[in-house]
């Protein structure tokens, strides 16, 4: 029997390997024979072969047997590029699969346009029509992202060494801001300055459109003065950023400009990665992903750990990389360079819409220019802590993108002199953002149904079914080979849902007036302390999810009065159920949870060394922020409380500073992991610490993303977010307190009398004194009484601590007393002391001394 599965893995194995590796290496051959012409013709037959595969009519139990086919090649094919993954036949297999869903897709189409629009009254009409256009306009985005994703294009850096330095281009760094926070714009302002290219190249400059703040301008002014950079200003703030920008060009004179955003720090690296794409004078621009090291509201509210991907990792992993394949790639506001010359052909940045970003690589791309998209991440920002201002930023990208779609409609404007697969993938760009009512149309269309019986869809039931779920599963296949690493199954659904009312209404009205809106600035840098729920943000929505859950409560009297409508009534009832877990989800990204650190940490693995006394001990960082950080130490090395932390970048910038050990936990038998607090760290030292855990980063860990999706897994993560949402927070506690183990005399000088023990643990804030209960012995001991009153009165007493044969002063607060016992005879008395803080200004420095002694 095992001889007979093992004959038959192999059969598998064979023809999974001649799907996948042969018959696409057969085509190669072939293909590769053939000019682009016989290419084309190619096409034809394809096209051939779809028509019966869409048109042909079939019994509703055909349709489920073609169902049940479809379904599982889309399996197997997923699960064969699993198995061997690599880029060519990856590849392969997402064209096959593009294929076999638009056929899909189109049969669906056919079916839906043919037996299924309902125009028996007006309310049906209208409501038919709506959820029509709703999924067209889901077939038009697929179609246009199959499109961006045919060919993904990886690029590879040119090395500025392999061209004369003498040659380099010059490069200005502009940093706009408005009224964001000068710390903020200081580490931004850091990392510039810190980047890798010859000084006499290069010039730093802050774009302060922010007038109207007096004093954070003269902040700024001064900021500029101590780091060395230069401060711009002008006069008004005309076309907001992209009019500071312009306004710049005209008081530089650098070949290049690097735009960031200013919190986008930069890393070392970024002008030699991205300046010599420009020894080809076409290229006009060089875009590199933006990353941002805080959670957004997405990932913290909804508590992900950083399992799922970002909103924002599927442009810049693989869209931005297809559009580049075309030649379209855009300018998305930072983390990117620019030809100045090439801009001021154009008039400059663009200014007649609020994504002046990518409407300025439009003009660009129409004059004939290249752009380049490296994806390597170079800049570490700040998301969006609150949902507001979310949704604030993607209003104000989708009304930009409508402005474009609207003034220079990129698809059919004959002005615009763009290659057909630049307009194709401009138009999906700009008509992205429309995705808000269609999104809420498909979770109010079932509860039409269940509370009105408006009935968009003639004949719901399994026949419908039949045909929509292969059109719903293979696009899922086909999305995950390109998309798996970077959006997770339904998570698209919950980033439309949040978005669906305000992205639908303010592409709308930018449709009807383009010039409606101005430009609003992000806020960054917020934090939230506690639990709160963005009523306004999620109203909306909080609607939708009220009349689904209200049309679920229909159901048993549908099913009592109306049993001959069972069928559609069960699909409408599923349907709602799958919304409402989606719609719950959605929600809760509104329900604000609080940040329990002062600081963001990331997940940067950085070398360190804890100095105290005369030990050194070396550790790596397992996360770090500016203030703390949290080191796996390969010994258990006797450290005090308050230590010197040395913390080393990947290009060996160094920070150090004061620290102390606020808690320790074992991981195993040798290494323990060290939670450290920075103490009142200098200007400077915030400064290079700014420069190690910011700049000096050779490959951030948000580079490579190696979880993917799986989507039963995902749906059940998202449908399991209303537990997680209203967990308590639990706050991680010391193991035990953090001190240096040693062993000198101590007395206790209390009530007129001395008593003799031990000090076994030392800190700069308490101690550990042990003292020993012998009847027989002549010195004086602690009575129960003794023992009673101190736990009661926690009195201040003085304190001797024998070092080197001289005897130290202190004064120590007692806070815990407890008795052990050893034998009959003998017993023991622990008890535990703190320094007071009104003498710590006098007692501070003695016992630090006194701590390198010991």
């Amino acid at each position: 029997m095992a001889l007979f599965n093992l004959k038959r893995q192999r059969q598998k194995l064979s023809l999974a390997n001649w799907l996948v590796e042969d018959l696409p290496q057969q085509f190669d051959r072939a293909l590769e024979k053939l000019e682009i012409r016989h290419l084309k013709w190619l096409i034809v037959p394809l096209l051939l072969l779809s028509v019966p595969l869409i048109t042909t009519p079939l019994a509703v139990w055909q349709q489920g047997i073609v169902t049940v086919v479809l379904i599982a090649i889309g399996q197997i094919i997923v699960r064969a590029e699993q198995n061997k993954p690599s880029k060519s036949r990856s590849e392969y297999l997402h064209l096959f699969m593009v294929w076999l869903s638009l056929a899909t897709t189109l049969r669906y189409l056919y079916y839906r346009t043919s037996y299924t629009l309902n125009f028996n009254n007006w309310i049906n009409g209208i409501s038919c029509v709506l959820l029509y256009g709703a999924e067209l306009y889901a077939v038009l985005t697929l179609v246009l992202a199959y499109f961006q994703t045919l060919k993904i294009k990886d690029r590879e850096p040119v090395d500025l060494k392999t061209i004369p330095q003498i040659q380099w281009f010059t490069v200005d760094i502009y940093i706009p801001t408005y009224n964001e926070s000068v710390d903020i714009v200081r580490k931004t302002a850091l990392g510039a300055l810190a980047t890798d290219y010859p000084a006499d190249k290069k010039r730093v400059y802050i774009l302060d459109d922010g007038r109207k703040f007096p004093e954070r301008r003269e902040e700024l002014r001064l900021m500029c003065d101590e780091i060395g950079c230069t401060l711009l200003t002008r006069e008004n703030n005309d076309h907001a950023k992209a009019g500071n920008i312009n306004t710049a060009f005209r008081h530089t004179q650098g070949d290049l400009v690097l735009i960031l955003d200013c919190d986008h720090v930069p890393a070392r690296d970024i002008l030699q990665k991205t300046v010599g794409f420009f020894d080809n004078p076409k290229v006009s621009l060089v875009q590199t992903p933006h990353w941002f090291y805080n959670p957004d509201p997405f990932e913290r509210n909804l508590l992900t750990g950083g399992k799922v991907p970002v909103g924002n990792e599927l442009f810049y992993k693989v869209l931005q990389k297809g559009n580049d394949f075309w030649n379209a790639a855009f300018f998305c506001g930072s983390a990117a360079v620019i030809r100045k010359e090439h801009v001021m052909q154009i008039g400059g940045i663009a200014v007649e819409t609020v994504t002046e970003d990518c409407h300025t690589s439009l003009r660009l791309h129409s004059l004939g220019y290249e752009t380049v998209y490296y994806d390597k991440i170079m800049v570490a920002g700040l998301a969006p802590e609150k949902l507001a201002a979310y949704v604030g930023q993607q209003v104000r990208w989708a009304r930009g993108m409508a402005q474009i779609l609207r003034l220079e409609n990129p698809m059919f404007n004959p002005k615009l002199k763009l290659t057909l697969p630049q307009r194709i993938c401009y138009f999906s760009a700009t008509s992205h953002f429309f995705y808000g009512f269609p999104r809420l149309m498909y979770a109010i269309a079932p509860t039409l149904f269940l509370l009105f019986s408006i009935n968009p869809i003639r004949g719901l039931g399994l026949e419908t079914l039949a045909y929509a779920l292969p059109h719903i599963l293979l696009g899922l296949n086909t999305n995950h080979l390109t998309y798996k690493h970077v959006r997770f199954s339904f998570w698209n659904e919950i980033f439309e849902f949040v978005m669906s009312y305000q992205a639908g209404l303010v592409t709308l009205l930018a449709l009807i007036n383009p010039k409606l809106g101005s430009f609003n600035v992000t806020d960054k840098g917020q934090t939230v302390d506690k639990r709160t729920f963005d009523w306004q943000s999620a109203r909306p929505l909080l609607f939708v999810t009220a009349l689904v859950v209200i049309s679920l409560l229909a159901v048993p009297f549908w099913l009592l009065l109306r049993p001959e409508d069972s069928e559609a009534v069960l699909v409408n009832a599923l349907w709602c159920v799958f919304n409402l877990i989606l719609l719950i989800a959605a929600c809760l990204v509104a329900f604000e949870q609080p940040q329990l650190r002062s600081a963001h940490r990331l997940q940067r693995h950085l070398g360190a060394v804890i100095y105290s006394a005369d030990q050194s001990v070396p550790g790596i960082t397992v996360n770090i922020s500016e203030t703390g950080a949290l080191i796996a130490l390969d010994s258990w090395a006797n450290l005090p409380d308050e230590v010197e932390v040395e913390v080393i970048g990947d290009y060996g910038t160094r920070a150090f500073l004061n620290g102390k050990i606020v808690r320790w936990t074992p991981v195993n038998d040798t290494q323990i992991h060290v939670v450290i607090d920075f103490i009142n760290p200098t200007r400077t030292q915030l400064d290079n610490l700014v420069l190690v855990i910011y700049s000096d980063v050779k490959e951030w860990y948000g580079q490579k993303r190696e979880i993917a999706d799986k989507p039963f897994n995902s749906f059940k993560f998202l449908a399991t977010s209303l537990v997680r949402s209203f967990r308590d927070f639990k706050p991680e506690r010391s193991v035990q307190k953090v001190r240096k183990q040693v062993q000198t005399t101590a007395q206790i000088y209390w009530e007129g009398q001395f008593f003799v023990g031990k000090a076994t643990e030392l800190g700069t804030s308490s101690l550990k004194l042990e003292l020993v209960c012998n009847p027989a012995s002549s010195e004086k001991q602690l009575q129960q009484q003794d023992i009673e009153k101190m736990r009661q009165q926690k009195p201040i007493v003085g304190l001797l601590l024998e070092s080197n044969n001289s005897a130290n002063r202190f004064l120590a607060q007692i806070t815990h007393v407890e008795i052990s016992s050893q034998d009959s005879d003998r017993s023991s008395v622990i008890i535990e002391l703190k320094f007071p803080e009104q003498f710590k200004q006098k007692q501070g420095e003695k016992i630090k001394e006194l701590l390198q002694i010991l």
